[in-house]
């Protein structure tokens, strides 16, 4: 809610130059990563949990999802 409330401008989402006032100023920047890791986070955060089993999946800190490989024993 406060993405929504505090960032987001007719275009987009905008960044703010400093999170301590309760009148933001935006800095009319919509950084990549906003969209390629805040939401991402945002979505695995509220997804159900059975989405991908942690059991066979890890994310990487740009909440990319990869396989886990597990060894077979010799």
């Amino acid at each position: 809610q406060s993405l929504d409330t505090y960032c987001r401008i007719e275009s987009g989402f905008s960044g703010i130059r400093d999170v301590y006032t309760t009148s933001p100023n935006h800095d009319n920047v919509q950084q990549s990563f906003f969209m390629s890791e805040t939401l991402k986070y945002l979505y695995l955060l509220f997804s159900e949990d059975d989405l991908l089993s942690l059991e066979d999946w890890v994310f990487n800190t740009e909440a990319h999802p990869l396989p886990i490989n597990k060894l077979k024993s010799i």
